[in-house]
């Protein structure tokens, strides 16, 4: 120690984010195309904006609200899981629970349900804030392999299940994959943690984002779910409230306690401002979203077309969902170097790969969400030739 207090080995021993690594890289190469954000191009619906106008006249509007969500919002989340997710809450066995983003949801699920020592089954690869909040619990993220097309492997699952689990994590439409798991995986994991006493935590946050007929399942639909399931839904991709920061959760009830002591704790309630805005966005319903979801889908077909210029250099599998590709590159760099050079040499980002735990072999992950088609294009363009130009030389 060199001055000032001690840190703490359990914070240190917590991987960094890597996303402002990357934006760091873009704020010293200006001019940069980013592929790399995982957010939407498109703004809040107007009846969001609509919704807060005048608030905050009223000195109660600044006080503080219910821990768990303000009932105008609640009424309409369960609204709208029953319509497009088939979840109806029920009261005596599942709790609704709204938090700072669907991040923060997941923060509370895992310090509410384990203990220092105990595991938490995530798949490869994995989001990394997940990872984190795993090690901030004193847990262990067990990080179990997917398939060659990053689909869930059940037996593999289930292999990895001991005395000390406490929940599977599953994110379909899948953040970094893209990809959109097979409603009968996702029924035999749920099923899996209903018969072994865990929860099966579901992070939807991009529920509406399936492309060519794929259909998002919501494992909280399922039949004697309601006890063992959580799951988790953002407004920040759907609806483009990414900095408004809220998101919202079904979880059983025994968890409420828990969870509203977490709450309490780092936020106390969340945002009302936001809040109303998302009470806004939900009038404007699913339909805002699908309506710029056919343009996406354009935009992730000709990305994908242009990336398979690189074969057999770059493999990546089609995804049917979110707005990632997951990009696996025949090449000993590291994830990390080969994106230190396309910002440098070819002004163009993307994530390492090592972010999400793929550390053995160079993948890279493209997001193309964020940007209108035309930028996308100049984006590829850079990346593609980027990319010729460092897996010749690697």
């Amino acid at each position: 120690m060199t001055g000032g207090g001690p840190l703490s080995q359990r914070m240190e021993a917590v991987q960094a984010p890597v996303i402002p690594d990357v934006a760091a890289l873009i704020r010293d190469t200006p001019g940069t195309i980013s592929l790399g954000q995982g957010v939407v191009h498109y703004p809040p619906p107007p009846q969001a904006l609509a919704a807060i106008d005048g608030f905050g006249n009223s000195p109660a509007e600044h006080h503080y609200r219910s821990a768990d969500g303000i009932p105008e919002l609640h009424e309409a989340l369960r609204t709208k899981l029953a319509a497009d997710n088939a979840i109806d809450v029920d009261d005596d066995r599942q709790v609704l629970f709204v938090t700072a983003g669907s991040n923060m949801a997941f923060y509370h699920v895992v310090m509410s349900a384990c203990d220092p020592g105990d595991e938490v089954i995530v798949m490869s690869p994995f989001y990394f804030n997940h990872e984190m909040a795993i090690a901030m619990a004193n847990a262990r993220a067990i990080v179990v392999p997917s398939d060659e097309r990053y689909g869930l492997r059940v037996d593999a699952i289930e292999a990895a299940v001991t005395d000390r689990t406490r929940m599977v994590v599953t994110i379909s439409p899948n953040n970094p994959a893209g990809v959109v798991y097979e409603p009968e995986a996702l029924r035999s994991v749920n099923e899996l943690c209903r018969r072994r006493g865990i929860y099966h935590v579901s992070d939807e946050a991009y529920e509406y984002f399936t492309y060519a007929g794929t259909r998002h399942l919501s494992p909280g639909s399922l039949r004697d779910s309601a006890e063992h399931t959580v799951s988790l839904f953002s407004f920040s991709k759907s609806y483009g409230l990414a900095n408004w920061r809220v998101g919202y959760m079904v979880a059983p009830r025994p968890l409420m306690r828990a969870l509203q002591k977490s709450q309490d704790t780092v936020l106390i309630c969340p945002p009302v401002i936001s809040q109303v805005a998302a009470v806004g966005a939900l009038q404007a319903g699913p339909a805002y979203c699908r309506s710029y979801v056919e343009g996406i889908d354009a935009v992730r077909s000709m990305c994908l077309q242009r990336l398979q210029e690189l074969a057999p250099h770059c493999v990546v599998p089609e995804a049917n969902g979110a707005f990632y590709l997951l990009a696996r590159l025949d090449t000993p760099l590291s994830s990390m170097t080969v994106v230190e050079r396309l910002v440098r040499e070819h002004m163009v980002a993307v994530i390492p790969g090592s972010g999400f735990g793929l550390t053995d072999i160079c993948h890279l992950r493209v997001a193309y969400g964020a940007l209108e088609a035309d930028t996308v294009e100049a984006g590829m363009d850079r990346l593609v030739q980027g990319l010729h130009a460092i897996l010749n030389r690697a």
